[in-house]
């Protein structure tokens, strides 16, 4: 056995890792391949301190990434778990993989690497079909890690509350001047003509982003399925585990033809945070919501540029 990766499965794992979803796709993270290993590293430069002042949505990116890694390591025939935060003297690095023998990769395995480079946030509506209650229950049912708990928003009261809750958030950030500059600079001052929606809750929310009325923005929430990911406690290692979870869960329904998007944002508000566990009656902490549906339409991703860094010896981002 080789000592280290081949050419090959270092570029497989890099593109992987690349990927991944992040929160305003900066990318938060950088990869060390010494050996026959690996470790995912956190990039505080990549911070955004009105988005996210506490890091939570940059640790679930690197969740995210982390999933991807450990999906192209199966699929290139080995065994791996990994150990979270395995140095305390070196607390930015996330995750470290525990590479074990030689094994075939499963069909999950083979499905979730294949959805990969296909998945893609979808801001838009979705069709009218509904995602089949069997498949959604198989996608929730197909992932675990560390008490991470993936319930389904349901019913007309739920879709009300949650309504009213992203309502409120639009409300606070369309006036947030620090938020909006913020958003401008990672993601442009404007969408592209074509990915333009016309209000809440798909689109990141701008200046100029439309409140729906609540009865409207309900109705619309009542026809999607969200699934609400919670973790027993708010710590980093929760916030990690919760973007690896919603990555597993995004993979698997993009092979199985769905597409889907993710809303942090109204989660950065306590009021939200609170309100979602007391009216929802959770006995965790509300981390991400997931929405997934079958698409209207379906363009190509465009290319994942990645940001300019500086180089490290023995990594890739």
């Amino acid at each position: 056995m080789s000592s280290s990766w081949e050419k090959f499965e270092c570029a497989m794992l890099v593109a992987a890792v690349r990927q991944a979803p992040s929160v305003h796709n900066t990318q938060p993270w950088v990869l060390e391949l010494p050996g026959r290993g690996a470790s995912l590293f956190e990039r505080l430069d990549r911070s955004l301190p009105r988005h996210d002042p506490t890091g939570r949505d940059r640790m679930i990116s690197c969740g995210a990434a982390l999933s991807n890694l450990l999906v192209g390591v199966r699929t290139l025939g080995w065994d791996v778990d990994f150990l979270p935060f395995p140095d305390p003297e070196h607390p930015d690095e996330v995750a470290r993989l525990v590479i074990g023998e030689r094994r075939a990769p499963s069909e999950l395995d083979l499905a979730r690497y294949e959805a990969i480079p296909r998945r893609q946030s979808y801001h838009s509506p979705f069709a009218s079909t509904p995602v089949p209650d069997e498949l959604r229950d198989d996608l929730i049912a197909g992932v675990a890690a560390g008490g991470v708990r993936t319930r389904l928003v349901h019913g007309q009261q739920e879709a009300d509350v949650l309504a009213e809750l992203i309502g409120h958030t639009g409300e606070v950030l369309r006036e947030d001047r620090g938020y909006q500059r913020e958003l401008s600079a990672w993601t442009g001052a404007q969408e592209p003509e074509s990915r333009r929606r016309p209000s809440l809750p798909w689109t990141l929310i701008r200046s100029t982003t439309r409140q729906p009325a609540p009865e409207v923005l309900a109705a619309r929430v009542s026809r999607e399925t969200v699934l609400l990911l919670e973790t027993p406690q708010d710590s980093r290692q929760d916030h990690l585990l919760a973007g690896c979870v919603l990555q597993d869960i995004w993979l698997s329904a993009v092979h199985a033809g769905l597409v889907g998007s993710v809303l942090t944002q109204p989660l950065h508000l306590a009021e939200v945070r609170d309100g979602l566990v007391e009216r929802f009656g959770l006995a965790g902490v509300p981390q991400v919501l997931l929405r997934l549906g079958y698409p209207f339409d379906l363009r190509p991703p465009g290319p994942r540029e990645p940001a300019e860094q500086p180089e490290r010896e023995g990594s890739a981002s």
